[in-house]
């Protein structure tokens, strides 16, 4: 089940992070450099060959327009290389955003997300939702990437973490309208 957080407590704020700074995306653009720009809902996601991930992204190129239309930005973060990334994304029509490789978890951390147990990602209730969202079109591949780390969704600006959701699972998924709506996801 997620853990929506709403409120962060002031050791959940990633704003003294140097990843912040030093991550840079495609066009070497920190992550903090993008939120002082306003709200940015940043998805993290797990490995390359993820079925969950791929999930995500087909549900995030749906939202895309309702996000914008709220006046938030999008970025993604991965542990793959940049190379890699940019194919994967381009074929969610998501290659325009800006993306961050962290093949160490440094934003990861920064941001409390954790590396899962093996029943944190391989489970019974992982393996039940990874034969859901692979009936539904989302194949696992070979993984690219730390398949212990688990996935979240933060909403950050001015490099403050406003909301996060930290699923327990490699499973877990976001309505990210409803996250940014509310909170909940």
């Amino acid at each position: 089940m997620n853990t929506p957080v709403p409120d962060p407590t002031p050791a959940d704020s990633a704003k003294d992070s140097p990843a912040l700074d030093q991550i840079v995306d495609q066009n070497g653009v920190s992550l903090r450099q993008h939120s002082e720009r306003g709200p940015l809902l940043v998805v993290l996601l797990r490995h390359g060959g993820c079925p969950f991930c791929r999930e995500t992204l087909a549900k995030l190129k749906s939202a895309r327009q309702e996000i914008a239309a709220v006046g938030v930005g999008v970025a993604l973060v991965h542990l793959m290389t940049d190379s890699d990334a940019a194919s994967l994304f381009a074929r969610y029509g998501l290659s325009d955003l800006p993306r961050y490789s962290d093949p160490e978890g440094q934003l990861y951390e920064a941001f409390g997300l954790q590396r899962g147990a093996v029943g944190d990602v391989a489970g019974p209730r992982v393996w039940w939702r990874g034969l859901s969202a692979t009936l539904r079109g989302h194949l696992p591949s070979k993984p690219k990437g730390d398949i212990f780390r688990l996935p979240g969704t933060i909403l950050l600006e001015q490099g403050e973490i406003v909301r996060a959701d930290r699923p327990g699972t490699s499973a877990g998924q976001v309505d990210f309208v409803e996250f940014l709506r509310t909170g909940k996801s």
